[in-house]
């Protein structure tokens, strides 16, 4: 009988986890299903420039696994039940009237990700734009378009995110007028040699910069800030953080306060050994017993590690033990400029970076390489698939012997 992996959610980590475990499992043993509302790959990484009209290359998961093993389900998930191992979805890709499903799974990967957070201020939701995600980007990027020259843009949040944007934005439209609103200073986390490069960025592009500048309220074509001032705004922009999907906190999961599933070094659940959780879904620890911030840089070695994990319980093989550590923080600064800022395995900026030109080419060779490893899910360094040999009971049954 064949051990049922089901992986919810295709994004960087999703993909990449499906297409490890296929790689590290005999096909005849496992039966891995990949559940996605897209029918193809969403690169969030590059969500501002398809904000400013670019135009982004169509990834079908149909292709991308095409003779893997992995079965893609496209479906929206609607529930999950971790006590009875299974997942509520519902099709909505059919025709006529979307038809719910329940899918049973023996080892669950969660990989839903996170979304655009309001933060609970006032007018965000009905005013502010944002880009977690393909149709919210879409959405600004109509919006932008129907700008005349002169009118303002506000980019909310001076993360890299925020950064990545505001710079985008104002060399794409260099006749309006782009402004960005921090909470702290411009790049404050940066090294020195990274803030300078910053600034002189920001200065040539010809973008305002209102530091310490906390946004209370948004209303159609302005922001406040919380000392009363206001900042014109005939579009907003809100990136001052992320919420994870919702769903994992309705369970009986181990979560934080947020919704993130508290997952050990392997990334599986505290509380729930059949459970995996990856990505933004996940409170993972790294170096100096730090949280893994939300990013594509933790969630790709954290669909490394569980995968490799999976395949080792029940294979019998050695569990991983790859330390996951931070090396850089690649920012685009429009598409002629980027900045690399080495950091310390528990990211922390270091006095080295690299910047200019230089640096926007190595942020487009990352971008590239981590969408070759999603497109190409079973390429890469020679694998030797493995047989199951340690099969957890199924749903309803006592638990197995899985280590």
């Amino acid at each position: 009988m064949q051990h049922r992996i089901v992986v919810l959610g295709a994004g960087y980590t999703g993909a990449i986890a499906a297409g490890r475990l296929a790689r590290r499992l005999h096909r005849a043993d496992v039966a891995i299903t990949l559940v996605n509302a897209e029918p193809d790959f969403v690169e969030r990484v590059r969500m501002h420039q398809l904000a400013t009209g670019q135009d982004l290359r169509p990834r079908p998961f149909s292709e991308m696994f095409a003779g893997t093993g992995v079965e893609l389900k496209l479906a929206k998930v609607t529930g999950v039940d971790v006590d009875r191992r299974t997942v509520a979805v519902v099709d909505a890709n059919g025709p006529g009237e979307p038809e719910a499903e329940e899918l049973e799974y023996d080892t669950l990967v969660y990989a839903l990700g996170s979304g655009w957070n309001d933060q609970g201020v006032p007018g965000a939701a009905e005013h502010a734009h944002q880009i977690a995600g393909r149709p919210g980007a879409l959405r600004l990027r109509e919006r932008l378009a129907r700008l005349d020259a002169g009118e303002s843009v506000v980019v909310v949040g001076g993360g890299l995110t925020g950064l990545e944007a505001a710079t985008e934005i104002a060399e794409a439209r260099p006749d309006l007028d782009v402004a960005l609103a921090a909470r702290g200073e411009l790049g404050d986390w940066l090294s020195p040699k990274g803030r300078r490069h910053l600034r002189k960025v920001f200065d040539g592009l010809g973008i305002t910069v209102h530091e310490h500048a906390l946004v209370t309220a948004v209303e159609a074509d302005r922001v406040t800030t919380a000392d009363g001032g206001t900042i014109p705004a005939a579009v907003t922009l809100w990136t001052t953080g992320f919420a994870v999907h919702p769903i994992a906190k309705a369970t009986t999961l181990d979560v934080t306060d947020t919704g993130r599933i508290v997952v050990d070094g392997t990334m599986r659940s505290v509380s729930h050994p059949d459970v995996y959780a990856i990505g933004d879904a996940a409170l993972a620890m790294g170096p100096g017993d730090k949280p893994l911030r939300m990013s594509c840089a933790s969630g790709t070695p954290m669909a490394w590690q569980a995968a490799d994990a999976i395949a080792a319980r029940l294979t019998g093989g050695k569990l991983p033990n790859a330390p996951l550590r931070y090396f850089n923080q690649c920012i685009s600064l429009g598409r002629r400029e980027g900045l690399i800022q080495y950091v310390t395995a528990d990211d922390r900026a270091v006095r080295a970076a690299l910047t200019g030109r230089l640096a926007a080419v190595y942020k487009e060779l990352v971008c590239k390489g981590a969408v070759w490893g999603v497109a190409n899910p079973t390429l890469g360094l020679p694998t030797r698939r493995r047989h199951v040999v340690r099969q957890p009971a199924r749903a309803g049954s006592p638990v197995g012997t899985a280590a």
